[in-house]
């Protein structure tokens, strides 16, 4: 097994990392990241629902959460385009920094001077705000994940990454119940709307991105091999930039309008609103943009659009360094099992509002327990889950979490056999929490030693979109399975799911464990 995953430090260095100064850059770091999350997916349909706007009109703002599955694609223009000026200034992970906040600075201010309410020129400026934020904020998280790996040893990755999780809870905080109570307090309500109290909200919440700010300005850029910038004219970087923009022009106008021809599909035809024809649909509708924009990328490189050269280094040489260092059946290995590491908890955290609201909780006990009280004991299992990978290695606390997750899961039962019980809920959601916090601690830092350091962005961003596409996908199934079986079998089942990921990770330290003795070679 590679040194990295191996390690073994004794409890007073263990301990002693908390007291370095880039873990606890990593929660301002984190604290930057987890503010523009929350104005995406919480108060800006609440904003919008107090201006009248329709439910269907509020489609325009799935858009903004594209960016967050589809890291990978931009994140080649991350590790290898230098921004004018910023790049000679700051270097290359903090100029891209500066250049996310300030994009998500300039989105959050462009919704604050943004009434929805004035008709369907404004609804579209904020979807275009929401979508700029989406994309921004993305970009700031592939480069915060490049900047931790590359600024630490692996060995404080663990660490690294519990601060970060701490971060950024409290910045989705700020922005999901901070945002609420500053719009409650300039005096907006469902029914009387206020735009000036949301314009006041946001023109506040952007203070709060100064953290991160300043943190770039402060920091040092990480010490990694020189990434060559001269090799290319900037005309090929631009040119490069142009690609991406017309490839994902075409990916999000097929997308969009192929929902609409979706939607006038099942008003037309019998029989295609059911649950199978919806999602098959919904398949065709992404396979085709996704091939829309691939034909849209290839063909320009064809025609001399963009450098050739620039593009396989950008987008291949990452994939098949990867494949080099790892081999196939390896890389097959560890792909399967950044697929399915969360896929328990994913499929269970979609229906666990439900089942709480079913099983008679309050809206006040649920958001106590779970948003409040929950989010501490997350923050908690990070803490403990960075010391216990350094003092254990990777590996062993790998397989020690997703041991916890299949056992919380199946602590839902005891939670749907009793029923409304306060101390029961208390008691399943402590579990669940700490569990969680320990899990993405030990697997951020298991992710971040598999990764080249010249091809961080690219080769991390892959790991982070790919581990929730299938647990996504599969929990869209989460509600059938309960209405079909019960939550009782259902919960069965997802601390079931959990145990492929077991064998999965033995085979991965197997194999990691050759690659090093020399015994198995890259195939």
């Amino acid at each position: 097994m590679s040194n990295h995953l191996k390690f073994h430090h004794s409890w007073r260095e263990s301990l002693s990392v908390v007291l370095q100064p880039q873990v606890w850059v990593m929660l301002l770091l984190g604290f930057s990241a987890g503010l523009p999350i929350m104005l995406i997916f919480s108060s800006l349909s609440i904003w919008l629902l107090e201006a009248g706007i329709q439910k269907s009109e509020v489609t325009y703002f799935s858009w903004a959460a594209l960016g967050y599955s589809f890291k990978f694609v931009w994140a080649p223009l991350v590790d290898r385009v230098p921004i004018p000026w910023l790049t000679r200034a700051f270097g290359a992970r903090r100029s891209w920094m500066l250049l996310a906040q300030f994009g998500i600075i300039s989105a959050i201010l462009l919704m604050a001077v943004t009434d929805p309410a004035q008709g369907q020129s404004a609804v579209l400026v904020m979807a275009m705000a929401a979508v700029l934020l989406g994309f921004s904020s993305a970009t700031q998280d592939i480069v915060i994940d490049a900047y931790r790996i590359e600024a630490a040893d692996a060995d404080m990755q663990a660490m690294m990454s519990a601060t970060y999780i701490a971060g950024y809870r409290l910045g989705m905080i700020v922005t999901g119940a901070g945002a609420l109570y500053l719009a409650a307090y300039f005096g907006t309500t469902r029914e009387h709307y206020l735009y000036e109290a949301w314009r006041m909200t946001h023109l506040i919440i952007p203070l709060f991105m100064l953290v991160g700010v300043a943190t770039a300005f402060w920091i040092k850029e990480p010490a990694v091999i020189k990434r060559d910038y001269d090799r290319f004219a900037n005309t090929d970087y631009v040119r490069l930039c142009a690609l991406f923009v017309l490839a994902a022009t075409g990916f999000v106008a097929t997308f969009f309008w192929g929902g609409q021809g979706i939607a006038q599909l099942k008003a037309s035809v019998p029989g295609m609103g059911g649950h199978l024809s919806a999602f098959l649909l919904e398949v065709l509708r992404f396979s085709a943009a996704v091939t829309i924009a691939f034909g849209l990328a290839w063909g320009l490189v064809a025609m001399g659009v963009a450098s050739r050269e620039l593009v396989v280094v950008s987008y291949l040489e990452p994939i098949r360094n990867f494949l080099y260092t790892y081999g196939t059946r390896t890389t097959v290995i560890l792909l399967c099992l950044v697929s399915l590491f969360r896929i328990s908890d994913v499929v269970l955290g979609v229906i666990s509002n439900i089942f709480y609201t079913e099983m008679g909780f309050s809206k006040e006990e649920i958001a106590t327990a779970v948003k409040l009280f929950g989010v501490w004991m997350t923050i908690l299992g990070g803490f403990l889950g960075g010391v216990l990978t350094m003092r254990f290695g990777v590996m062993l606390m790998l397989a020690v979490s997703a041991i916890l997750v299949v056992a919380t899961n199946l602590c839902f039962i005891l939670l749907a056999q009793t029923g409304h019980d306060v101390y029961v809920l208390y008691g399943v959601v402590s579990a669940d929490n700490l569990a969680a916090g320990i899990a993405s601690a030990s697997f951020i830092a298991f992710l971040s030693a598999l990764v080249n350091v010249r091809f961080t962005a690219m080769q991390y961003a892959i790991f982070s979109s790919l581990m929730t596409l299938i647990p996504k996908l599969t929990a869209g199934y989460s509600g059938s399975i309960v209405e079909a079986l019960g939550y009782v079998p259902f919960f069965t089942i997802t601390g079931l799911l959990g145990l492929p990921v077991l064998f999965f990770i033995y085979l991965a330290a197997k194999h990691l464990e050759l690659a090093q003795a020399g015994t198995e070679t890259p195939d």
